[in-house]
Protein backbone atom coordinates (compact mmCIF):
# COMPACT_ATOMS: atom_id res chain seq x y z
CA UNK A 1 0.00 0.00 0.00
CA UNK A 2 1.32 3.43 -0.89
CA UNK A 3 1.20 6.55 1.26
CA UNK A 4 1.49 10.12 -0.06
CA UNK A 5 2.93 12.79 2.22
CA UNK A 6 3.71 16.30 0.97
CA UNK A 7 3.32 15.19 -2.68
CA UNK A 8 5.81 12.34 -2.20
CA UNK A 9 4.44 8.84 -2.74
CA UNK A 10 6.00 6.20 -0.54
CA UNK A 11 5.32 2.93 -2.35
CA UNK A 12 6.75 0.63 0.34
CA UNK A 13 5.63 0.52 3.94
CA UNK A 14 6.09 -1.67 6.99
CA UNK A 15 4.46 -1.24 10.37
CA UNK A 16 6.10 -2.64 13.51
CA UNK A 17 3.11 -2.92 15.87
CA UNK A 18 5.23 -3.90 18.89
CA UNK A 19 7.36 -0.76 18.59
CA UNK A 20 4.59 1.40 17.07
CA UNK A 21 6.94 2.42 14.25
CA UNK A 22 5.88 2.95 10.64
CA UNK A 23 8.59 2.69 7.98
CA UNK A 24 7.89 4.39 4.64
CA UNK A 25 10.19 4.38 1.61
CA UNK A 26 10.02 5.39 -2.02
CA UNK A 27 12.97 3.27 -3.18
CA UNK A 28 15.40 0.68 -1.93
CA UNK A 29 16.82 2.10 1.34
CA UNK A 30 20.38 1.49 0.10
CA UNK A 31 19.93 4.66 -2.00
CA UNK A 32 19.75 6.73 1.18
CA UNK A 33 22.97 8.62 1.82
CA UNK A 34 21.82 11.51 4.04
CA UNK A 35 19.96 11.18 7.32
CA UNK A 36 18.11 13.74 9.43
CA UNK A 37 15.40 13.86 12.06
CA UNK A 38 12.33 15.99 12.59
CA UNK A 39 11.39 18.03 15.63
CA UNK A 40 8.91 15.26 16.45
CA UNK A 41 11.64 12.58 16.50
CA UNK A 42 10.89 10.96 13.14
CA UNK A 43 13.82 9.84 10.96
CA UNK A 44 14.24 11.15 7.42
CA UNK A 45 16.34 9.58 4.66
CA UNK A 46 17.52 11.35 1.50
CA UNK A 47 19.19 10.12 -1.68
CA UNK A 48 22.36 11.64 -3.19
CA UNK A 49 20.25 14.24 -5.05
CA UNK A 50 18.67 15.43 -1.78
CA UNK A 51 15.27 13.88 -2.48
CA UNK A 52 13.37 12.44 0.47
CA UNK A 53 13.29 8.64 0.01
CA UNK A 54 12.26 7.40 3.45
CA UNK A 55 10.55 8.35 6.69
CA UNK A 56 10.42 6.42 9.94
CA UNK A 57 7.41 7.54 11.98
CA UNK A 58 7.69 6.82 15.70
CA UNK A 59 4.56 6.37 17.81
CA UNK A 60 2.45 6.46 14.65
CA UNK A 61 -0.65 4.72 16.01
CA UNK A 62 -0.37 6.48 19.38
CA UNK A 63 -0.28 9.88 17.67
CA UNK A 64 -3.30 9.00 15.55
CA UNK A 65 -5.27 7.90 18.60
CA UNK A 66 -4.25 10.89 20.73
CA UNK A 67 -4.29 13.68 18.14
CA UNK A 68 -6.09 12.31 15.11
CA UNK A 69 -2.93 12.95 13.08
CA UNK A 70 0.81 12.37 12.89
CA UNK A 71 2.83 15.56 12.74
CA UNK A 72 5.95 15.67 10.57
CA UNK A 73 8.12 18.73 10.14
CA UNK A 74 9.83 18.41 6.77
CA UNK A 75 12.57 20.86 5.90
CA UNK A 76 11.85 22.72 2.70
CA UNK A 77 14.37 23.08 -0.12
CA UNK A 78 13.89 26.11 -2.35
CA UNK A 79 15.52 26.50 -5.78
CA UNK A 80 15.80 30.11 -6.89
CA UNK A 81 16.21 30.38 -10.66
CA UNK A 82 18.30 32.88 -12.59
CA UNK A 83 15.25 34.94 -13.62
CA UNK A 84 14.47 35.62 -9.96
CA UNK A 85 18.02 36.84 -9.24
CA UNK A 86 18.93 38.44 -12.57
CA UNK A 87 18.05 42.01 -11.60
CA UNK A 88 19.97 41.76 -8.31
CA UNK A 89 23.08 40.21 -9.89
CA UNK A 90 23.37 43.03 -12.48
CA UNK A 91 24.31 45.52 -9.73
CA UNK A 92 27.08 43.33 -8.29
Amino acid sequence: MSVTIDNITFSHSHYDADGDVLYLKTVVPDNAVEFDSTAEGHALRYDAAGQLVGITLVSARHSLKQNGKVEITLPRHIDVDVAALDSVLVTL
